[in-house]
Order: structure tokens, then C-alpha cells, then sequence
């Protein structure tokens, strides 16, 4: 069976789900192209406000597939650049999304899955799913983002640890850690994350853009560039017309119904 991904809606949440349970939801450049193609319309889209990826079944994502990766080592090196670059355009696309994403993970979610879980804006975990930067136990290194997700959300060397050791890490840890933003129980990373999604969906859409961004362009910035971002977000905002409909809703004691 070909690895796809497939695409469902429920309210104003779009639901992608990696598809390949031959090969426990293993990665491939089908998933990755479409990945970006869903990204692109879902940020036209004003129905959309959320998006959610998850894996098909009890697995998140086993990575990217050894057979695969194993035929490519037949091939020039320009086959697998080729394929990374399929990755990285959807890990870019998840980054620069101006709408919150939110990945679901329920069992494993290893090499790259874990760097595509990394690279969301949220983490929902069961508290039995597991993660494990897998690529040094096949001599190889991390794609996807996971070294600068890794690098920017945990200390030095525990980041170390778990990419040279490639040893798993629970989701209880990486709660406590400060990674995953929620803890459900088996079954239920789906049903919990699409609860998170129904909170941001609530909130107006151009605020959460603007937050995504400035976190985004946070890092590396100096704290005067930031504060100019801030200063320019911030007075688009309050100028546009959810600013009113918010400010008014609370003056009211009322509930916002935002644009």
C-alpha cells in the first residue's frame, strides 16, 4: 500500500493523517507533497483555523522507510537530497503556517515523526506514546528539523543524549519538560487535540497569526528588533476588526463570535 495522506475536516479543524500501516505510518515523499499542498490551501481557507496531524491507528509515525532508504543508497546522493528536501518544505510549511498545528500522537513517533511532532506548534501525547530520535542506531543523523527543535526546546546535553543515544524518551518526561503541551490517555490524542484546536479556534484567527509569527521571528532576534515587531503587530490588530468585536464582547461580559 502507498504511503498517502489523508485529509478530513470536523468543524474548522482540518485533520491530516499519516497513512502507512504496512510500515507503521512510515514517511515518503507522496505524504511530504501533499503535506505542503494541504498547508497551502488550508492557510487560504478562512474555514479552516486549525490543523491537526496525526497517524492512522496506534502509531504516529515509525520515520522515514528503511527499504526505501536502503534502495536510495543505490542511487546518486542527489535521490535522497531530493527526498529531504520534499521533508523540509513541509516542516517549513508547518513553521511558517499563520495557523496553529497541533500534532496527536498516540504510540511511537521516531526519527523523523518525532521531528515532524517537533516541528508543530503543540504536542498532544498519550501518556504510553513514546519518542526516540532513532538515526544514530543506524549510523546515520537527524533530519526534519528534529537538531533545531531539539536544540531550542531542551538543555544542551540532555538534547545530546537523546540524538547521539538515540534512546527513548517518554511523553511524561517531555510533559514535564516543557514539550508536550498535553497528556491524554491511549486512544485519545485525537479526541484531546481536536479539544485543544476547538480553544484556538475560538480566538481570532489574526491574532493567532500574529503570535505564531513573532514567536517564529523571536528566535535570533535582539530584543529591540522584537519589540518593533511587536509594536507593528500589535497596532495592525488593535486596528482590525476582531479588535472591536474582542473589546467589546468583554466590556459586555459577552462572548466574541470573531471573523
Amino acid at each position: 500500500m502507498t504511503a498517502q495522506l489523508l485529509s478530513t475536516s470536523q468543524g474548522q479543524t482540518l485533520i491530516l493523517t499519516l497513512s502507512n500501516p504496512e510500515h507503521r505510518n512510515a514517511l515518503g515523499p507522496e505524504m511530504y507533497a501533499a503535506g505542503v499542498e494541504a498547508l497551502n490551501a488550508a492557510e487560504s481557507n478562512p474555514d479552516v483555523r486549525s490543523i491537526i496531524i496525526t497517524g492512522e491507528g496506534s502509531t504516529f509515525s515509525a520515520g522515514g522507510n528503511l527499504q526505501r532508504l536502503q534502495n536510495n543508497r543505490q542511487q546518486p546522493p542527489e535521490v535522497q537530497a531530493q527526498s529531504i528536501e520534499g521533508l523540509h518544505s513541509w516542516i517549513e510549511a508547518i513553521r511558517t503556517c499563520p495557523k496553529p498545528v497541533i500534532a496527536a500522537v498516540e504510540g511511537p513517533a521516531a526519527g523523523a515523526g518525532f521531528s515532524l511532532a517537533l516541528a508543530c506548534d503543540m504536542i498532544v501525547a498519550a501518556r504510553n506514546s513514546v519518542f526516540v530520535m532513532a538515526y544514530s542506531g543506524i549510523a546515520l543523523s537527524p533530519d526534519g528539523g528534529g537538531s533545531w527543535s531539539l536544540s531550542r526546546t531542551l538543555p544542551r546535553q540532555l538534547a545530546t543524549e537523546l540524538l547521539m543515544l538515540g534512546e527513548r524518551i517518554g511523553a511524561e518526561r517531555l510533559h514535564a519538560l516543557g514539550v508536550v503541551n498535553r497528556l491524554c490517555e491511549a486512544s485519545d490524542a485525537l479526541a484531546s487535540a481536536l479539544d485543544l484546536a476547538d480553544g484556538l479556534n475560538a480566538r481570532a484567527p489574526n491574532s493567532m497569526s500574529s503570535i505564531k509569527e513573532l514567536l517564529l521571528e523571536a528566535d535570533g532576534s535582539t530584543l529591540s528588533q522584537q519589540l518593533a515587531r511587536e509594536r507593528d503587530h500589535f497596532v495592525r490588530n488593535l486596528h482590525h476588526a476582531n479588535a472591536g468585536i474582542g473589546i467589546s464582547a468583554f466590556l459586555n461580559k459577552q462572548k466574541p463570535n470573531y471573523q
